[in-house]
């Protein structure tokens, strides 16, 4: 009987041996995919490429080291006037000491975007008289969500969920390339002149 006892522990101890070996088997291979899809996975916004008003294709590595504030621009919203206004004030002072403004068009909202790049384009010179780039007409809500936006909302979501509520919503973005700030489309652009004077080290 000592002798069945002995035998039935020495196959229990195999049988979860080979277990545990099958366990780490199966298990490893995805923890390894897991762990170089972690790696792989943007760390700012550095590791984007977008294109221009004219369908040119630029790397954000260029602002690398400078305070970028990121906004969807739309040309006919009620909020347009005064944040155009208002950007062009803080890039005319802050453009100088390593401070840039990205603006992407945006039709998502009431369709108050609807022109094509090069209206757009004519329109935001012309009457905005914005200096700033303006890049290529982009979504940045649901499922044709350009990559871009898709980082900058998982790094700060909003009230009552990540999508972008509206036309002029902004991101802040340090010398990294790091989101450190998330605005309300509500939020007018000199209400955040100190946040951008904390980054550039001008406070």
């Amino acid at each position: 009987m000592g002798t069945n006892l002995l035998k039935n522990s020495n196959w229990d101890s195999l049988f979860f041996l080979l277990l545990a070996f099958l366990l780490c088997f199966y298990t490893y291979p995805f923890s390894s995919k897991t762990i170089m899809a972690a790696q792989d996975a943007p760390k700012s916004i550095y590791d984007f490429s977008v294109k221009d008003i004219s369908g040119n294709d630029v790397s954000l590595s260029e602002y690398c080291g400078k305070v970028v504030l990121i906004v969807n621009v739309a040309s006919k919203c009620g909020l347009t006037q005064s944040n155009y206004k208002e950007l062009n004030v803080l890039y005319e002072k802050y453009k100088n000491q390593g401070f840039e403004i990205l603006a992407f068009p945006c039709n998502q909202f009431a369709g108050q975007e609807p022109g094509s790049n090069e209206e757009i384009q004519d329109v935001v010179c012309t009457m905005f008289k914005a200096e700033f780039p303006i890049f290529d007409k982009v979504e940045v809500n649901g499922k044709n969500t350009v990559p871009l936006y898709k980082f900058l909302k998982s790094e700060k979501g909003g009230y009552f969920g990540d999508a972008i509520k509206w036309n002029f919503t902004k991101f802040l973005v340090d010398k990294e390339g790091k989101v450190v700030e998330r605005y309300a489309p509500t939020t007018s652009p000199l209400k955040i002149e100190k946040d951008i004077q904390n980054l550039l080290g001008s406070a």
